[in-house]
């Protein structure tokens, strides 16, 4: 399955900081956008997979 989500990306003095609105709870932060991007969607992946497990 394929979904797109939205990805709020922020910057925080050496930080970026990242959150998907649409998924509650999905966030994730690195040095670069794309290392803060892959840690959201790992987030995002973590989160879709449990809530299917409890489904």
């Amino acid at each position: 399955m394929h979904n797109e989500f939205t990805a709020i990306i922020e910057k925080d003095e050496d930080w970026y900081i990242a959150y998907c609105a649409e998924v509650p709870g999905a966030n994730g932060q690195g040095k670069t956008k794309e290392e803060c991007l892959q840690n959201l969607g790992e987030a995002v992946d973590l989160i879709l997979a449990d809530n299917e497990r409890t489904l």
